[in-house]
């Protein structure tokens, strides 16, 4: 008691219950009815629901028993902030302090007896409903936690396969089956090159693909996952902050047409996303900035100096902050499209650019929230102090062209004020040429 469960659990409220499944079982829902029938389904989709027990539920053994088939999250807070929360409520075991902390001490060892998950906050709830894994290390123990007993197949880029691909692979080990290699940054989210990756693989529906990169070899692997043999499960290792903090979690995989960015692409859920902060250290000061503006995108959203965390924890929150919208709306339909804060702009830009590299993706989204700050009528100190983005050259009328065609539709953004908020043409154009030179 007082640990913050029932806060938790409103923080997973709403959750799209075929999500936890699909997480839970390893593969997509059709796969699911094809290969165990709707019966397996079923009792998946009985047993997943999100609840916060009490603290004293576990002491029964039939709980114990029951939770023996569901994901089971220790939120573990010490016995000072527990007592603290509850010592004035009128919880009938929370009166006597000497009582309590017994009370704390005797169930500790049933609760690590069924957790699959220890947390230590709101957070780390978020994303272990997730199946995300933030933690430093996580590279070296890769195979436990690629789910299932399968074989791997390991897709990366020439430059990050050279940094960190034989780590990667001596922590694969024998479940490593084969390997590929996708072109770097935005080739990769070509149609030939995922072709070539389509036509290359070998795995069956048994095989998992781990994605080892930075968000263009993340969107364009997943959506190789996704598409090949209609779907198999995938994991990404992202190794940039942009990829850390946004790009790979989520389930949005993608790849471009010259006429705009993300345009072909697939909802396909990671069976697990492993983040591993410590492989940061090897980014150079420019790609870290590229991550940054994603960074300062979450926490304007969140309404907290995200930025100003070290590493380790500014990845975790930045990370917990995107997989709690991406659980509540999986597909898009609502709250995620405030995550695409500044994106209408930036995908403009970029698809003006001809993704020829000019126009880096993060260069592009700190230019997008200069737009959408101002738009919404906020101060663009923060984005101009942290990112210091300068107009680009690129053709006005393309850009305007891209980001029509971007909008898919009435041209409604993404502002601070909320989200599909009508903007009247004039505004929105008159914001775009103030970011090209």
């Amino acid at each position: 008691m007082g640990s913050g469960k029932s806060r938790a659990a409103r923080a997973l409220g709403g959750v799209d219950t075929d999500y936890l499944i699909q997480t839970r079982a390893g593969k997509r829902i059709p796969e699911i009815f094809r290969e165990d029938g709707e019966a397996v389904f079923r009792a998946l989709e009985e047993e997943t629901v999100v609840a916060a027990l009490g603290g004293g539920a576990v002491t029964s053994p039939r709980v114990r028993e029951a939770l023996g088939g569901a994901l089971t999250i220790w939120l573990d807070v010490d016995a000072d902030t527990c007592w603290e929360r509850v010592r004035r409520s009128d919880r009938p075991l929370a009166r006597d302090e000497a009582a309590f902390r017994r009370l704390y001490e005797e169930r500790r060892a049933l609760y690590a007896e069924v957790a699959d998950v220890v947390a230590k906050d709101v957070h780390d709830v978020v994303l272990a409903a997730a199946g995300v894994v933030v933690e430093r290390g996580a590279l070296g123990r890769l195979a436990e936690f690629v789910p299932g007993a399968g074989p791997v197949a390991l897709v990366s880029d020439p430059h990050v396969a050279g940094i960190h691909g034989a780590a990667t692979q001596l922590a694969l080990g024998s479940r490593l089956d084969e390997t590929h290699e996708l072109p770097p940054g935005e080739e990769a989210k070509t149609l030939p090159a995922v072709s070539r990756l389509w036509e290359e693989l070998r795995t069956g529906r048994d095989g998992t693909i781990v994605a080892l990169g930075g968000g263009c070899t993340t969107d364009a692997a997943g959506f190789a996952a996704a598409t090949y043999l209609r779907g198999v499960p995938w994991v990404p290792v992202p190794t940039s902050l942009v990829a850390q903090v946004d790009a790979a979690i989520g389930g949005k995989t993608a790849i471009d047409l010259p006429q705009g960015k993300n345009l072909v692409g697939a909802f396909h859920w990671p069976v697990r996303t492993v983040i591993d902060p410590a492989l940061l250290e090897t980014l150079p000061e420019a790609q870290r900035l590229e991550g940054m503006a994603e960074v300062v995108k979450t926490g304007l959203l969140a309404g907290e100096k995200l930025w100003e965390l070290p590493d380790d924890e500014l990845v975790r929150r930045c990370a917990a902050y995107k997989a709690a919208v991406c659980l509540r709306d999986p597909e898009d339909r609502g709250e995620r499209k405030m995550l695409n804060l500044g994106h209408t702009f930036a995908h403009a830009l970029e698809a003006a650019a001809g993704y020829d590299g000019t126009v880096t993706h993060g260069r592009a989204v700190a230019l997008g929230l200069l737009a959408a700050l101002r738009l919404s009528g906020r101060d663009t100190a923060i984005v101009e102090e942290l990112l210091h983005p300068q107009p680009v050259r690129v053709d006005r009328d393309r850009a305007w062209e891209a980001l029509l065609r971007d909008k898919k539709g009435a041209l409604k953004l993404v502002l601070l004020s909320g989200w599909d908020v009508e903007v009247p043409a004039e505004d929105v154009r008159r914001e775009l040429d103030r970011l090209i030179a």
